[in-house]
C-alpha cells in the first residue's frame, strides 16, 4: 500500500500531474461541472 502512496505522491510532483491537479481544480471551480459531479455521483449512489 505505501508503494502506491509513493507512486501517487511521485505523479503529483510531476509536471503532467501538476497540469492534471490544475485541470480538475478548474473544473471544480465551474458550477456546471460540480452539478454534473453531483448527478454522478447520485446515480451511482443508486438515488436520482
Amino acid at each position: 500500500m505505501s508503494r502506491l502512496i509513493a507512486r501517487i505522491t511521485q505523479f503529483t510532483r510531476s509536471p503532467q500531474g501538476r497540469r492534471t491537479i490544475a485541470s480538475a481544480r478548474r473544473a471544480a471551480a465551474d458550477p456546471r461541472k460540480r452539478a454534473q459531479a453531483r448527478g454522478l455521483l447520485g446515480r451511482l449512489r443508486g438515488r436520482r
